[in-house]
């Protein structure tokens, strides 16, 4: 199986795409067009380089010093089947996965695909960049409207639950 991505680097080294040292998967391809995104490189689908999972799976197993790896781009969820993959693999490697989407929850669950790679993600950044409602003073989040989200307990509650530690006192 293959996917898309932003980077020739298979796994880049970040502090600031959740929760300690992870390596994030920056994802190619997202029709969100937010205004304002960060990465609007990332939103043509036929562009970026396309990579075998194995590889991916490769740069996994050297990881060391990484508490996680962080799906974004992109839209991960726009890939689902080889996020998947993945993540249930970076599971398996005792490593922890969040990830970012312009879908919200409620939506991701309504597709197949989409909801299963939210069975191996444990923390889910969710909605679009809304460039009226950014703040620098968020953790993790570009804009308020984006919510911080524990899926395990999500799916198993059926509600969300958002994570608040994250939420900076003003």
């Amino acid at each position: 199986m293959k996917i898309r991505l932003a980077t020739k680097e298979l796994l880049v080294d970040s502090i600031v795409d959740g929760e300690g040292l992870r390596s994030v998967i920056w994802t190619q391809g997202c029709s969100h067009h937010c205004k304002g995104c960060h990465n609007p490189e990332t939103w043509d689908f036929n562009a970026g380089i396309e990579v075998d999972i194995e590889d991916v799976k490769r740069e996994i197993d050297n990881l060391s010093l990484q508490d996680g790896i962080t799906l974004s781009g992109g839209d991960p969820f726009f890939q689902a089947e080889a996020c998947t993959e993945i993540a249930q693999y970076a599971k398996g490697k005792g490593l922890n996965v969040w990830a970012y989407s312009g879908f919200t929850f409620e939506n991701l669950l309504k597709v197949d695909d989409m909801r299963e790679l939210l069975k191996y993600v444990d923390v889910l950044v969710d909605g679009p960049f809304e460039i009226n409602k950014k703040s620098l003073t968020l953790s993790y989040r570009g804009s308020s409207n984006q919510r911080i989200i524990n899926v395990p307990k999500s799916l198993k509650d059926g509600k969300v639950h958002q994570i608040k530690k994250y939420d900076r006192k003003k």
